[in-house]
């Protein structure tokens, strides 16, 4: 597992390199967890997405069944 499974981008890839090699893990962990937050985002609002077709596929079988 590596950063690019992560989904971090190459400009993420290359700051998190070089916040390691100065040893500063402290700053370097802030980024991961805050790249961890941004993901968290999209996957709720695809979770919403996800949320709303249910709810459409399940009114429109539910007026299948009442025709």
């Amino acid at each position: 597992m590596n950063l690019k499974d992560a989904g971090c981008d190459e400009e993420l890839i290359t700051k998190c390199i070089k916040k390691y090699n100065n040893d500063d893990l402290k700053m370097l962990i802030k980024s991961l967890q805050c790249h961890r937050c941004c993901l968290l985002d999209k996957l709720h609002e695809e979770q919403k997405k996800i949320d709303c077709l249910d709810y459409l596929i399940y009114t429109l079988k539910k007026q299948m069944k009442e025709d």
